[in-house]
């Protein structure tokens, strides 16, 4: 253990009880070095030091691997005295990010909340001092009676899912530089032509009321570490009960305060049937079918809106091969060594059977 001294005062310590109320715990906290130990006046001098394991009620989920220098008081053979000690820096456990920050174990948080009060104080001046930035807390549901505590110590939400809150803390005093959470909701459509020309349209069940009537292509949100492409062939399975392979990206639209002032970034997706039966979704579709192309584009809905028209105008050129989407190609970068998926246009493949000029 290095230990750095600041004091201008030799001290000599060996096996004392003393008594001294810490931010952890207000006990008697016992002190065992091995031996007697010398701390000199070398300001600056790093020395390493060993202890005994100490004999205190702390928490498994607490680092006990840094101490400073603090005073104490005490009495021998009647006489009171002070001087110098080693304590422990009680800290959460924690890692080290890439960024310079700090990532709190949620496993072994504390489950006493006043334990948990005292140490995160102290480990965020502990954390500051050493020169930390952004520290994130992730706290399980099972331990939701900890939010008030982070949240008095300075701690702000950062994102929820079902089974946590994310709390983070900046601790430099420059302007915060933690990234916001993520802005964006995906959602996917399925354009799904047969060899009849019919298109696989949807009547959703829950819908807004001037959408009433509307047929439509199945369409939904992409799942968490999910696949554009693979997600819209599972989203036209779930709803219709069809099979299809994945084709091309057509277009994809950008809108903003979609959702919970979040963005949305939707993807609209050349697919080809696999089968032809249908077998409708109960818990959301009213009913689906094969619709002929004309009758599609002929709907009022669709030919009132020019976001609709715009979106069947790219299909039906992809259908006359006077346009080209993006087909996927998975490719590993050296940058993170992941395999991702990357879109791009394949004119000049021989494999595609797009011809656009």
């Amino acid at each position: 253990m290095e230990l750095k001294l600041v004091g201008s005062k030799s001290l000599f310590l060996s096996n004392l009880e003393v008594m001294k109320s810490s931010s952890f715990l207000d006990t008697k906290l016992r002190i065992g070095l091995s031996g007697t130990h010398k701390l000199c006046s070398c300001r600056g001098l790093v020395l390493k030091v060993s202890r005994s394991s100490a004999s205190y009620d702390a928490a498994s989920s607490v680092s006990t691997e840094n101490f400073i220098l603090d005073d104490f008081s005490c009495q021998i053979n009647g006489k009171s005295c002070s001087g110098l000690y080693l304590r422990d820096v009680r800290i959460l456990d924690a890692s080290d990010d890439e960024y310079g920050g700090i990532l709190i174990n949620p496993q072994t948080l504390p489950s006493n909340p006043n334990i948990f009060a005292s140490v995160l104080h102290e480990s965020l001046s502990h954390w500051k001092m050493k020169g930390k930035k952004g520290v994130w807390l992730k706290l399980p549901i099972e331990k939701c009676d900890l939010v008030p505590i982070a949240v008095k110590e300075g701690f702000e939400y950062h994102h929820a899912e079902r089974g946590y809150l994310m709390m983070t803390y900046w601790l430099p005093d420059d302007p915060c530089m933690l990234p916001s959470n993520a802005s964006h909701q995906v959602g996917v459509g399925g354009f799904v032509i047969n060899d009849k020309n019919e298109v696989l349209v949807v009547q959703e069940k829950h819908s807004a009321p001037d959408l009433s009537g509307l047929w439509k292509i199945p369409t939904g949100f992409i799942l968490e570490s999910e696949e554009i492409f693979t997600g819209v062939v599972r989203e036209v399975k779930e709803e219709t009960g069809i099979d299809t392979e994945f084709v091309e990206v057509m277009a994809f639209r950008h809108a903003h305060n979609v959702a919970f002032e979040k963005s949305d970034l939707f993807f609209i997706c050349l697919l080809r049937p696999l089968s032809t039966r249908i077998m409708v979704d109960d818990l959301e579709i009213q009913a689906a079918k094969w619709m002929p192309l004309v009758k599609f584009v002929e709907q009022p809905l669709i030919q009132a809106d020019s976001m609709f028209r715009k979106v069947i105008d790219i299909c039906i050129a992809r259908l006359g091969k006077r346009y080209c989407g993006l087909s996927v190609h998975q490719l590993v970068s050296t940058f993170d060594g992941k395999l991702s998926s990357l879109y791009f246009n394949t004119v000049e493949d021989s494999v595609s059977n797009c011809q656009a000029n």
